[in-house]
Order: structure tokens, then C-alpha cells, then sequence
């Protein structure tokens, strides 16, 4: 990537990020929030990992799953979250050309992996309600594994084809970026060149993902209903809706974010929509996650309370 940056021709070296908002009563009241944001995100997604790891009865196809959720949700917070903060605290808010291309980067190899991380766990709830017996079979070590590793490469190949193309551009003149982070849109705006093809990649490739994932979420979630339905125990029943509550909830966070913020033509006012959808993906998602998944978790609970037993013994 380091070589696609340096053969870029534009005449700007540096970008000027100006955060969520200019109004100075807001910066300080934003600053604590986002930093309590960012502290809580970060616990609670490496408390999460740690639980998982530690406790050999967490060693399930769900938990792996969820295992790197909270992987991608931990490192996720690192691509913006230091420059967000500082865009409170200080005048200008500079980041490089090279640096502005890197975070862009890992920020949509990230999120892009996490959409897929999503729907191969809708894939294992379908499983394991509609098909229990065939559980273990289905959902064996190695196919776990594909699916992350199909969910990793995905996102990889999908960062380094917007990246690819966004480092062609020229940037001539105006170098402020509206937006808190390098984003595809808010950097579309500012080149001299055609933007055409980027903002047609953007939409093709992101919708289409995000509705491919969406259908296959759906169509697992279809199944399941349909299966819940026909069980005559209460108990099943609670059990089935107790495993998906958790994974629905997140999913309607994410991708129903996701698809406001991106899909869309990438006019001044779409932009700053934009950005305030993006909030919901970028901070809110990866901070509830991991209460998502733990504090509505019978056995992420149980989890904790050994752990912490064998801590203060």
C-alpha cells in the first residue's frame, strides 16, 4: 500500500480532519463522552476475548465467533478513536496523505470483516436450531475457521480495492476533511479528478455486500422462525429467541447504520448525514457489543464469576 501512496501526484500532503462539530460550548462535553466511549469499548471488548480464551466451556463455534467479534471491535477502535479525540482538544487536527490512506485502509478491512464475522453467525444459529443433530458436524473446527478466515479475506480484498482506487485521485487545493476520520465520501469530495467510478464502486460494492450479507441474515433468521414456531416447548422456545436476541440486535445496529451512511450519493448534505450514521457503527457498536453478548449471557456470566473467583482465591 506503501507504493500505491507514493505514486499518488496530488498536491496535497496532509488532510484536516474537523471532527463531529465546530461549536466550541460542545468540544470539552464530547471529548468525556468519546473517551468514556473509548475506554469502555476497549475493556469491555479485551474483558470479552479474555473470558472466552480462559474458560474452556466458551470453546463453542458460537464464542469463536463472537471471540472475534470482540477481536475486530478492539482494534477497530484504534484506527479513529485517538485522532476523534483529538479533534476536541486541538486548533487543527492534521493527519498525513500517507496516514489519512492507512487508516481508511484498516478502517474498511475492519468493518468490512465484521459484516461477514455477522452473517457466519447467523449461519451458526440456523444450524444450531434447525439442525441441533448435525451440529458438530456442520459447524466442525475447520469450517469455523474457513468462515473466519472468508470473513477476513473478504474484508481485506474489499479495503484494498477502495484504498486502491481512492490513492489514484488527485488531491489539489482543498485538504479539510468533513468527517472525524478518512472516510471514502468525505475524501470523494475533496479530489480535482472524476470521482465517477469510486462513488459508483462504493455503491455497487457496499450495497451489494451489505445486502448480500443482509439476505443471507435474513433467510438463516426466516428458517429459525419458522423452526421456533413448530416447537411446542416454552422452554425451546425461550432458549431459540435467548441465542438469536443478542446476534439480531447487533445486526440491526450495524447494517442498518451502515446502509444509511454509504449507500447514497455523496452530495454536502448526504455527507454530513453520513457522518452522524457513522457514529452509530464506529463508537455505539462496538461499545455495546460486548454487554450485548455478555450481561444476556447465561454462560458469559458464569464465565466471569469463575474467573474472578480464581482471581481473588
Amino acid at each position: 500500500m506503501k507504493q500505491m501512496v507514493m505514486q499518488n501526484d496530488s498536491s496535497v500532503t496532509e488532510f484536516i480532519l474537523i471532527g463531529l462539530t465546530d461549536r466550541p460550548d460542545l468540544q470539552l462535553p464530547l471529548f468525556v463522552l468519546f473517551l468514556v466511549n473509548y475506554t469502555a469499548t476497549v475493556v469491555g471488548n479485551l474483558s470479552l476475548t479474555n473470558l472466552i480464551f480462559l474458560n474452556s466451556h466458551l470453546h463453542t463455534p458460537m464464542y469463536f465467533f463472537i471471540f472475534n467479534l470482540s477481536f475486530i471491535d478492539f482494534f477497530y477502535s484504534f484506527v479513529f478513536t485517538p485522532k476523534t479525540l483529538m479533534s476536541f482538544v486541538v486548533e487543527k487536527n492534521t493527519i498525513s496523505f500517507t496516514g489519512c490512506m492507512t487508516q481508511l485502509f484498516f478502517f474498511l478491512f475492519l468493518v468490512n470483516s465484521e459484516s461477514y464475522v455477522l452473517t457466519a453467525m447467523a449461519y451458526d444459529r440456523y444450524v444450531a436450531i434447525c439442525k441441533p443433530l448435525l451440529y458438530k458436524a456442520v459447524m466442525s473446527p475447520r469450517i469455523c475457521c474457513m468462515l473466519i478466515f472468508g470473513s477476513y479475506l473478504m474484508g481485506f480484498v474489499s479495503a484494498m480495492v477502495h484504498t486502491g482506487f481512492m490513492v489514484k485521485l488527485n488531491f489539489c487545493d482543498s485538504n479539510i476533511v468533513n468527517h472525524y476520520m478518512c472516510d471514502i465520501f468525505p475524501l470523494l469530495q475533496l479530489s480535482c479528478s472524476s470521482t465517477y467510478v469510486n462513488e459508483l464502486l462504493s455503491s455497487v460494492v457496499v450495497g451489494t455486500a451489505i445486502l448480500l450479507c443482509s439476505l443471507i441474515i435474513l433467510v438463516s433468521y426466516a428458517m429459525i422462525l419458522s423452526n421456533i414456531i413448530q416447537m411446542s416447548s416454552a422452554k425451546g422456545w425461550s432458549k431459540a429467541m435467548g441465542t438469536c436476541g443478542s446476534h439480531i440486535i447487533t445486526v440491526t445496529l450495524f447494517y442498518g447504520s451502515g446502509l444509511l451512511a454509504y449507500v447514497k450519493p455523496s452530495s454536502a448534505k448526504s455527507v454530513d448525514h453520513g457522518k452522524i450514521f457513522s457514529v452509530f457503527y464506529t463508537f455505539l457498536v462496538p461499545m455495546v457489543n460486548p454487554l450485548i453478548y455478555s450481561l444476556r449471557n447465561k454462560d458469559v456470566l458464569l464465565a466471569m464469576k469463575r474467573t474472578l473467583k480464581r482471581i481473588t482465591n
